[in-house]
């Protein structure tokens, strides 16, 4: 099978690989349809994280499921699915609390930049999408949705949540990439009364302005501190969505938060240290941390179904699978918002 990896800094190459197998008897292989690059993949890329040895690449797709273990019960051959990007029992006291991203015998999906990836769990894991199958795939609009679903619709949405986003609440998103566009997408499903979306890109304020903001902060730093506070009388949001992980994202994320507010991140962290003195004397929280996609996973994909939901336009370049290096490029260089791979 064709599949992506990547070997060092800035080197990533499109190989032939083993096909993916089922190894344990509660495993599936699913055929790819979609997979996709994803901001976090950015971070070895750039050498920000350690590449130690040559590795496959991606935590996101959208399949047919090819082949299941013999204990696997909850899905079947021809089924398409969804997986989020971390493998889990299903029944766990932290799966049945909706953290499954912290389960016990839990792990990572990797390599979902391929035509085929093992998915481990398979019962806890996948899910299922009504209505389509090997025979009847999703059309292209769709299948871009249920994409974003295995992982930035689903962190922006716990970025959302984390933060406390209620009816009427007014919202910053910090960061323009693919999850703080599903974040501001997010905000406005939960009932967010104001979003101001920080982005200094014209195509991201767009796409957000779509989604739902309703104004838009260009600046950085001090003077986007200063341009937020202007747009709420001085008082701050009631929640703040940090979906960057970078210092000056979190630190401008405290900034703009009013006393009494949370701070939803999401952003992995890199380089961050939080401001505990501040926090304390302006009570303003800290939540967040690794989406558990596969919990919000039931909520998000009947809306997009129905239509309610679309955060497939988050993808505005696809490029076949053999040209990964190429999407890799594309969005370190900003050219991209997020890459589409097509199988």
């Amino acid at each position: 099978m064709r599949a992506t990896v990547i070997h060092a800094p800035r080197d990533v190459r499109s190989e032939t690989r083993p096909d993916a197998a089922v190894v344990e008897p509660t495993d599936a292989v699913v055929r790819v349809l979609a997979a996709c690059v994803c901001g976090s993949d950015l971070w070895p890329y750039r050498g920000e994280s350690p590449v130690r040895e040559p590795r496959p690449i991606g935590h996101e797709h959208v399949g047919v499921v090819a082949e299941v273990g013999r204990d696997v019960r909850a899905v079947r051959p021809g089924q398409v699915v969804v997986s989020p990007f971390t493998y889990s029992c299903g029944h766990c006291a932290h799966c049945l609390a909706g953290v499954q991203t912290s389960c016990v015998v839990g792990g990572g999906v990797n390599g979902c930049q391929a035509e085929l990836v093992r998915v481990p769990m398979a019962d806890g894991t996948l899910v299922a999408v009504d209505g389509y199958d090997a025979a009847s795939p999703p059309p292209d609009d769709v299948l871009r949705d249920l994409l974003a679903c295995s992982d930035v619709m689903g962190t922006g949405w716990h970025a959302a949540r984390a933060a406390g986003v209620r009816e009427g609440s007014s919202v910053v998103v910090v960061g323009d990439g693919a999850v703080g566009l599903c974040g501001v997408l997010a905000a406005r499903e939960q009932g967010a009364g104001r979003i101001v979306a920080m982005s200094r890109h014209a195509d991201r304020q767009a796409l957000a302005r779509a989604f739902g903001a309703t104004d838009v902060v260009e600046e950085r730093g001090e003077a986007g501190e200063q341009a937020v506070l202007g747009l709420t009388d001085g008082v701050g949001a009631d929640a703040v969505l940090e979906c960057v992980g970078t210092g000056q994202a979190m630190s401008t994320a405290f900034a703009v938060a009013r006393p009494g507010a949370t701070v939803g991140f999401v952003g992995v962290p890199h380089g961050v240290e939080v401001p505990v003195r501040q926090m304390f004397g302006r009570n303003v929280g800290l939540a967040g941390g690794v989406a558990s996609v596969r919990a919000y996973l039931p909520t998000l994909l009947p809306k997009v179904l129905d239509g309610a939901l679309r955060p497939g336009a988050v993808f505005d370049t696809e490029l076949p699978l053999e040209q990964a290096p190429e999407a890799y490029r594309r969005m370190d260089a900003r050219e991209s918002v997020k890459v589409l791979l097509r199988p």
